[in-house]
């Protein structure tokens, strides 16, 4: 891991992603939630204050070991247990049908091999378990995707791996899943290549 993405991007992130409109995508994502709860991706750990008190268990992860300092702190001021692991989704290291519910809040842009992520959300899901997510993605306008395409090499490297242009609904499609809700808007005062938001439910098969 390079020395950018271990001691500056987590410092970046965390200030970026503190923004209001992003604890507002948050709580809305969280809302609801109980049981045992998986969140890949957990980054800086700034989920963990809107998780409500239904989640009786809390297992998380992130491949960048340099989020753990934020992590750990935001670790301590929080009632739920919390089981922290350092690596990506690809292979999760559960069984099948453990979890009540998955979260995912601006991850999938990141992972290199999203489709066999999603394949083993699906796998440590409960039959009948949600996945739930906030990401951004490839969006409607023809000119939009044209810059996110053009922009895409650059944001690899700007902000660690992420892409602007994924279709994120038929990557969770693809793995199985079956919609309960599902919406797309670009945010208001973000650039138009960052700035379109997909948010959801997506259901396991009972």
């Amino acid at each position: 891991m390079s020395f950018y993405s271990a001691w500056i991007f987590p410092f970046f992130l965390d200030l970026v992603m503190r923004d209001r409109p992003f604890t507002r995508f948050r709580k809305q994502v969280l809302e609801g939630l109980s049981g045992h709860v998986l969140e890949i991706g957990v980054g800086t750990g700034l989920n963990l204050p809107h998780y409500p008190d239904s989640v009786v268990r809390l297992s998380v992860l992130d491949p960048n070991p340099g989020m753990s300092g934020f992590l750990k702190r935001r670790m301590k001021r929080t009632r739920i247990p919390i089981e922290s692991h350092t690596l990506s989704a690809e292979q999760l290291p559960f069984a099948d049908h453990t979890f009540d519910a998955v979260v995912s809040t601006w991850t999938l842009c990141s992972i290199p091999d999203v489709s066999a992520a999603l394949s083993d959300v699906y796998r440590v899901l409960k039959p009948g378990g949600e996945f739930r997510y906030v990401e951004h993605g490839l969006a409607p306008d023809a000119n939009v995707r044209k810059w996110q395409h053009r922009l895409n090499g650059i944001q690899n490297v700007i902000a660690d791996g992420c892409h602007l242009n994924r279709d994120i609904p038929a990557l969770i499609r693809a793995a199985g899943f079956d919609m309960r809700t599902a919406d797309a808007a670009h945010v208001p005062k973000r650039p138009k290549i960052v700035g379109y938001f997909y948010t959801g439910i997506a259901i396991k098969s009972p």
